[in-house]
């Protein structure tokens, strides 16, 4: 189970190491950082536990209700999963169009799983297509999710394959991981079971060793999708332990509270993925057709009229509003920080954190200004440090902690402004 983040900071450790070096001195920007899979554990590019909890939105049918991504993240959700048509089971998602989904992830400060989904129940469905028309979707759209690697999964083939064991999904996915890393994909790549996703022969659970050794950087993880397959708890239990016990990635893409064939067990599938730090994603937020109206978590994208099913979800034993963590990328830095006062110190930023250390930056005031960073605490602050500089170092933080800083600035005739706007560092875990 993920640590309670403190927010408590001992003004004794934290010492003004340097004022922050100049942006003309910096050090040549790094390659994007990206999600990434670490031994068996969805990580943030700065090692922090990523747990998704989310909920599936319909973009291939709706792709005018962009106002659901705030309405799922003021739902609770730290992620979204997002379909997108390739142009033969569904309407082909114009490169624009992804372009949309990727900034409004980001503004609205949710993961985003994209999945082709064309490849739904390929050999038993007559529209679907290909994995490897698939790759070739991606490849497509990579100038519109290169740089996006922080934020971005990329599902390869929604439920690619149809029931049975006698289907080349092994090698299939094999290749397409391959492929993808061959075009320049850095996000984590996530790679859905055969079975119509239920994985209902094991192909997938017997074999994902093989998959994983095809990815040369690791970063995959493995999407299970459990409907009437994963009826009751020992099932449900069985199939997460064999891909942790491996510490192989995995990841429950779809599941509902009920199902036209089978009735899912979703106690057991919130309860062990919460047990066992797994994220879920449910299907789907709204917009399905009549007959399977059961599986909407709101009313007509109404987020004030909840289903049974979004009741259940949203606010029951294990739901996202319970237990979800927003990504660090979202909590270090100013977004989301209220508007400071006027005459307060603006543009304070945090520009870089390890596990020890948080550097901060701000605009520089009149000469012979000097500047008091505080450490906030709810309704109390602890002063740390003074400063004629535009920036500091803060050291002797604790890893894995979430941090709250402001700046007060003081003029020559010594009267101290108004608080800056709060900003907020989560230091990654030690090493």
């Amino acid at each position: 189970m993920r640590s309670v983040l403190a927010l408590a900071l001992t003004a004794a450790a934290v010492v003004l190491l340097s004022p922050a070096p100049a942006a003309a001195e910096a050090a040549p920007a790094a390659s994007a950082p990206a999600i990434r899979v670490r031994d068996g554990r969805l990580v943030e590019a700065n090692g922090s536990d990523l747990v998704l909890r989310g909920v599936n939105h319909d973009f291939i049918w709706y792709p005018d209700k962009n106002g659901t991504f705030a309405q799922i993240k003021a739902a609770g959700a730290n992620a979204v999963r997002v379909p997108l048509g390739m142009g033969h089971q569904f309407r082909r998602t114009r490169p624009e169009e992804v372009a949309t989904i990727v900034a409004l992830c980001r503004q609205n400060r949710l993961i985003c799983i994209l999945d082709a989904h064309d490849t739904t129940g390929w050999g038993q469905d007559k529209k679907a297509t290909t994995v490897a028309e698939a790759v070739r979707f991606w490849i497509g759209l990579l100038p519109q999710l290169r740089g996006q690697e922080d934020h971005i999964i990329v599902n390869i083939a929604n439920e690619p394959f149809g029931v049975g064991g006698d289907w080349p999904w092994v090698q299939q996915t094999s290749d397409a991981v391959r492929e993808l890393r061959a075009a320049g994909f850095r996000h984590t790549l996530m790679v859905d079971a055969p079975g119509w996703g239920q994985d209902e022969a094991f192909v997938m659970r017997d074999n994902a060793e093989k998959v994983h050794a095809a990815d040369p950087t690791g970063n995959t993880i493995f999407d299970i999708h459990m409907y009437g397959e994963f009826d009751n708890a020992a099932k449900v239990n069985s199939y997460l332990t064999s891909f942790t016990s491996r510490r192989l990635g995995i990841l429950i893409g779809e599941f509902s509270g009920e199902h036209q064939w089978g009735d899912p067990d979703e106690d057991a599938i919130m309860g062990y993925a919460e047990a066992h730090d797994v994220g879920y994603m449910g299907w789907s937020w709204s917009g399905n057709q009549s007959q399977y109206s059961y599986l909407d978590l709101v009313h007509d994208f109404d987020p004030a009229s909840r289903t049974a099913w979004g009741n259940r979800f949203l606010t029951g034993p294990n739901g996202i509003s319970t237990d979800t963590r927003e990504a660090t990328i979202y909590r270090n830095g100013t977004a989301g920080a209220p508007t400071a006062p006027r005459g307060a110190p603006a543009q304070v930023k945090v520009v870089e954190v390890t596990p020890g250390t948080v550097r901060l930056t701000w605009k520089r005031g009149p000469s012979g200004t000097t500047y008091q960073v505080v450490a906030v605490h709810g309704a109390s602050e602890t002063r740390l440090l003074s400063t004629a500089s535009a920036g500091v170092t803060l050291r002797g933080l604790r890893g894995s902690t979430e941090y709250a800083f402001a700046v007060y600035s003081r003029g020559l005739i010594g009267i101290r402004s108004p608080r800056s706007a709060p900003v907020y560092a989560v230091t990654p875990p030690a090493a």
